[in-house]
């Protein structure tokens, strides 16, 4: 990564921006719409998996065609989004009404019966029916909400490095999401109680406290959610034509820097195992999916809290440290450059993960520099993962500045919708990927309540289950396929054209159009 003419640039005119206030308020509301997505993105693939067993196939499936519909419905939404015109503006009415119904799919995904308490075909078909039907409204709801809040940014302001401070401020507060991963430690840390005071076995105690916590963490989000509707104001002027759903496609597939973009995040996919894998893998691996593996005997076990910590330093701070450093790592080389620099790069430390497991043996923990080792390529890779979802999403506002200054055309939602549409693939990629691995060495549906079983009677440790092959699963899931998927997003975005100087000249010259227009309707 070289510095030089392509060395980004600075001095976009200031003029119409956001208060103090509404930043505040968006990033509440931000923060509330993560944790959601938190809940339903690692929880429930861990609630369907490990506590009422579905089958890996069938949860794949769902997943991946919840996806295919995404393929549809998302450009439908971001086109819905652009029609609107209300006294608020286009995105603020969703903002203000969404939460409440997103917050109740959201709980509902979760009612469901224990797949392994029945032999009937038919109780089976309407299990993994349910768990279809519920997935897929929650994703429709989801993104009704999610395409507003991200497309709002580049109508919170026309300054370019007030949109970028928001966009990277958001970024790092979305981590704050990972709050809705919290649903599966909790849970486990209930089960006992349930156990113990309602007389449930092992399996039912893991649902009951399960479903309780993802009630109290969805209401809680829900209410932070609410924030964004009430506190953002639109003050970039909308274009006055309205296109219908077919022209706002073409507008945005016929644009060649945001194409780029959505290709390479496509390709990218492979990259969210880590968030769908990682909590069976930290249940799983480092408690034996029993929280009270930390005490034994009355003593506090050090060096395994020692090793956690070590490895959950690794993982978020390097999300959080790339993600904060990102803004001012990008105005030093350019958006491009670190953009593919991070993609190439970044495949390196997810390779090392599989690797540094293999060198351990298949047991890091009985040794702290494989430990160490593990949190240093965590460490990188979520520094490359973090810094590349903030340039995603800050060239994407780009592309809508770049299409408006092209053809005199705005359409906000249709470009984030390919936000919205990316995220989302990339849970239905990585899913349908797991759930070929899973099957493969038979984790699925009734081993996994055996497995359960087994580790609660403390038979043996999980890494040592199916000859290790269970463990060795989650370390390959979490690292060679996203190691792949990062060198590949990389080829489309190498003659990616939207220089950040090329940028801001636009930029500044949308602002004088708009402040022109806006004084001729004044006289």
């Amino acid at each position: 990564m070289s510095k030089g003419k392509n060395k980004a640039p600075s001095g976009a005119i200031k003029h119409n921006t956001y208060t103090g206030k509404e930043l505040t308020g968006y990033l509440v509301g931000l923060a509330g719409q993560n944790i959601i997505y938190n809940i339903i993105a690692g929880g429930l693939q861990y609630y369907w998996q490990s506590i009422i067993f579905l089958p890996a196939m069938a949860i794949s499936v769902i997943f991946f065609v919840a996806r295919v519909w995404d393929a549809i419905n998302d450009p439908m939404m971001g086109s819905i989004v652009d029609h609107t015109r209300t006294k608020w503006g286009k995105c603020k009415p969703y903002l203000m009404f969404v939460p409440i119904p997103i917050g109740i799919i959201t709980i509902l995904t979760f009612c469901n019966k224990t797949y392994t308490d029945y032999t009937s075909p038919t109780a089976h078909a309407l299990i993994i029916a349910w768990a279809a039907i519920s997935y897929i409204l929650w994703g429709m709801c989801y993104t009704v909400g999610d395409i507003p809040l991200w497309g709002v940014t580049s109508l919170m302001t026309d300054d370019e490095n007030d949109r970028a401070k928001a966009l990277s401020l958001a970024r790092i507060v979305a981590n704050v999401g990972a709050i809705g991963m919290l649903i599966t430690f909790a849970g486990k840390a209930l089960s006992p109680m349930f156990q113990e005071k309602k007389g449930l076995d092992l399996i039912h105690a893991d649902k009951m406290s399960y479903i309780i916590i993802a009630v109290i963490l969805t209401i809680f989000a829900t209410v932070l959610f609410q924030f964004a509707g009430f506190s953002v104001k639109e003050r970039v002027q909308q274009s006055e034509k309205k296109y219908t759903m077919k022209e706002n496609f073409k507008i945005a597939i016929s644009n060649d820097p945001f194409r780029r973009l959505l290709i390479s995040g496509i390709l990218r996919s492979p990259i969210m195992l880590l968030s769908i894998v990682g909590l069976s893998l930290v249940m799983y691996y480092f408690f034996d999916n029993n929280l009270a593996n930390l005490v034994v005997d009355g003593q506090l076990q050090i060096i395994k809290i020692v090793q956690l910590l070590v490895m959950a330093i690794g993982l978020l701070g390097g999300m959080l440290i790339g993600t904060a450093a990102t803004p001012k790592m990008s105005k030093k080389f350019g958006k491009k450059q670190l953009y593919n620099f991070y993609s190439i790069a970044g495949a390196v430390p997810y390779a090392m993960i599989f690797v540094v497991y293999k060198i351990a043996g298949g047991n890091l923990m009985q040794n702290m520099v494989y430990v160490v080792l593990m949190a240093v390529m965590m460490f990188a890779a979520s520094w490359a993962m973090g810094s590349i979802n903030i340039l995603q999403s800050i060239m994407i506002a780009d592309c809508v500045d770049y299409e408006e200054y092209k053809n005199g055309v705005r359409t906000d939602g249709v470009f984030f919708s390919g936000q919205s549409f990316i995220t989302k693939l990339a849970m239905g990629v990585s899913s349908l990927i797991s759930g070929f691995i899973y099957s493969a060495v038979h984790y699925t549906a009734e081993y996994i309540e055996t497995l359960n079983l087994d580790l609660a009677a403390g038979k043996y440790h999980f890494y040592e289950a199916n000859d290790g092959k269970y463990a060795m699963a989650m370390f390959l899931l979490i690292s060679i396929p996203p190691a792949i998927g990062m060198l590949l997003s990389a080829i489309p975005t190498l003659k990616y054209s939207l220089t950040d100087k090329e940028h801001t000249r636009i930029l500044n010259e949308l602002i004088e159009r708009r402040a022109s227009k806006n004084n001729g309707n004044n006289d």
